[in-house]
């Protein structure tokens, strides 16, 4: 290369250098954190509105909900609530059932929501390589059905998924059998963990096809392991555990992701106690 051609493509990188560089850096908004609902499921029961206006109060702006009962008293109160609704984990019995899950994408777009997320696979139905092909199938015919009503379809993993079957894994399986316009993923950077693997490297690996980030820290000491048998002790709030939040933070910013919801499906005492100390570290992360 001569000396010409050498600076005119040092100038041009430099260039396109200053243009990308404000588009990766740009600052995490507050307006897209949010809680995932199964957080606070032994309180919000007894009285709903309280326990909204409680998680208001902390300072988050999005929620993610659990699969409530039609006719519940939580769904009065998330109508009530200036909370916004996101996203929502939707009972995986319901995606053996197309007609039923038609008629609820439906009413969950009515509701607000902008996500569906198919959020576990029970242990009962967990098996081989064709398990997981034929879940694969059954999501890509879901995804379909959400597309058609504007939804997103999301899967949800938890740490059994990093587990061999053969020689890939059921999240390989998974995604690789799925179109990326049918089923994205919501990454849940604790059990990424618990499963041995950096969540960093997942967000770089599956960019674009991340939405949704469940925030949940992990204590020291958690063995690896494919499965979800942790202790309680295992679940910490933000920026009290092991997990380097700020790189998964700045890899997610790149990587696509667009809402960000707590979770920690265990406290050591009011889950909202926990959801405040979390929002507390969380918010200097994010920009108000």
């Amino acid at each position: 290369m001569s000396i010409t051609t050498r600076r005119g493509f040092v100038a041009q990188s430099a260039v396109l250098a200053s243009l990308v560089k404000p588009l990766l850096s740009a600052p995490l908004n507050d307006g897209d954190l949010g809680v995932q609902l199964y957080t606070v499921r032994d309180v919000i029961k007894k009285d709903p509105a309280t326990t909204l206006k409680a998680i208001e109060n902390i300072g988050y702006k999005e929620i993610e909900s659990t699969d409530f009962a039609k006719g519940d008293p939580v769904w009065k109160a998330l109508a009530a609530s200036p909370l916004k609704l996101v996203s929502i984990h939707v009972n995986s019995a319901s995606f053996t059932k197309p007609d039923e899950l038609k008629a609820r994408f439906a009413d969950f777009k009515k509701r607000g929501f902008q996500y569906v997320v198919y959020p576990y696979v029970p242990d009962s139905e967990r098996g081989g390589a064709d398990v997981y092909k034929r879940l694969a199938a059954a999501l890509n015919q879901a995804g379909q059905l959400a597309k058609a009503d504007g939804l997103t379809l999301c899967y949800h993993n938890h740490a059994f998924e990093f587990g061999k079957v053969g020689d890939t894994t059921p999240l390989q399986i998974i995604l690789s059998e799925t179109q990326p316009d049918t089923l994205s993923l919501e990454l849940d950077m604790f059990w990424v963990s618990v499963a041995g693997h950096d969540p960093v490297a997942l967000l770089k690996q599956y960019r674009g096809r991340v939405p949704l980030l469940h925030l949940k820290d992990k204590a020291q000491g958690v063995p690896v392991q494919f499965n979800e048998k942790v202790p309680e002790s295992a679940f910490k709030e933000d920026g009290s555990g092991s997990i380097d939040i700020p790189a998964v933070l700045a890899a997610a910013n790149t990587a696509g992701v667009k809402n960000y919801f707590v979770e920690q499906d265990h406290t050591p005492g009011d889950p909202v106690d926990s959801l405040r100390q979390s929002y507390k570290y969380l918010s200097k992360q994010f920009k108000s």
